[in-house]
């Protein structure tokens, strides 16, 4: 069967900026695509690559979108190179939404706890209130955007502000080096941290070794996220022993299904977490965390309300996010009209 493709770029502008290693991000941008088969039947799915992930670029996505013209079959989306993993995977999403192909069962798991996103920097504080009062206990907090001293010394103040038995994460985002990153895993060593993420840029010189070293080396489990977005990344690391931390964003996976049921068959620790995509994206990263048949971490879904434009923001952030708010969220119909 043959399906009309269509699709629509979106430039959507966050109500505050993001502040990460990779810099201050002040929008999102990615692409609706619309499939529509020959009875009327319509699907639609939505490509958000971050090429400081190592995905590929928005142009690369929309170059590869316009060459496969206004008419594709369904077999051409399996031959989409896998280094084009955003593009592939909205793809796959909308055709499986136009066949109307059924979700894998929940696992009976009502709702997931979330963890609460903290900003960078000394802003963290102040949020950490409001959020423990809002009744999170999971708490994620953006380092090394700032000086490292300055960040260090918050850290103390920080983990005074939480709840008896709350969790926090520190996220690095590839910020540091060796020598900045053991510095700061001395500094976790006997304090409660639930992991540090992604501490060594992925594309670092020797970053596998680097990341496998500090995991060895030090009591606070690391976490990979940048590490886990290229193709083979999850079968390269399956094969080095991660001992770690899996952070998976289905999103920019060209097959998630498929990362996540070899994750789920070696027991591998998994946290969900966003890709600050729309609602349509989130929908089916959080389908997956939701039949997640392994243990149930908090997960990194915390980052609504986004976008200046409510429409295309995934479910606000709570303590939980319950199964049943995934049908609350707006259609890809409402987001593709948003978008005219």
């Amino acid at each position: 069967m043959t399906y009309q493709l269509a699709h629509r770029r979106y430039t959507l502008p966050f109500r505050k900026p993001v502040r990460t290693a990779h810099g201050l991000w002040a929008e999102r941008q990615g692409v609706i695509v619309r499939l529509e088969d020959e009875a009327g039947a319509i699907g639609y799915g939505e490509v958000a690559p971050i090429s400081s992930f190592g995905t590929e670029t928005l142009a690369e996505a929309e170059a590869a979108l316009a060459a496969l013209g206004d008419r594709i079959e369904p077999e051409w989306i399996s031959q989409i190179s896998p280094q084009l993993a955003c593009t592939r995977h909205g793809l796959s999403e909308a055709l499986a939404a136009a066949q109307m192909l059924p979700a894998t069962p929940a696992t009976g798991t009502d709702y997931l706890a979330v963890a609460a996103l903290l900003p960078a920097g000394r802003a963290a504080l102040p949020a950490a209130d409001e959020k423990a009062a809002a009744g999170f206990r999971d708490f994620k907090w953006k380092v090394g955007v700032g000086d490292i001293g300055d960040e260090l010394s918050l850290l103390d103040d920080l983990l005074g502000k939480l709840p008896d038995g709350a969790r926090l994460r520190l996220d690095a985002n590839g910020a540091w080096d060796r020598r900045q990153a053991e510095r700061w895993l001395d500094r976790c060593a006997d304090r409660p941290i639930e992991y540090v993420e992604q501490p060594i840029a992925a594309d670092a010189r020797g970053a596998d070794d680097l990341l496998l070293g500090l995991a060895h080396d030090y009591p606070t489990p690391l976490a990979l996220d940048e590490s886990l977005v290229r193709d083979g990344d999850v079968d390269r690391w399956l094969d080095a022993g991660w001992p770690g931390v899996w952070i998976v964003k289905p999103t920019l996976l060209a097959d998630p299904a498929v990362a996540i049921g070899k994750l789920a068959q070696r027991r591998m620790p998994v946290v969900f977490s966003s890709a600050l995509e729309t609602a349509l994206g989130a929908r089916t990263a959080l389908q997956h965390a939701f039949t997640w048949p392994g243990e149930k971490r908090a997960l990194g879904f915390g980052v609504w309300p986004l976008f200046v434009d409510r429409t295309f923001d995934g479910p606000a952030a709570a303590p939980f996010i319950r199964a049943e708010d995934l049908a609350r969220l707006p259609s890809g119909e409402t987001l593709w009209s948003a978008l005219s």
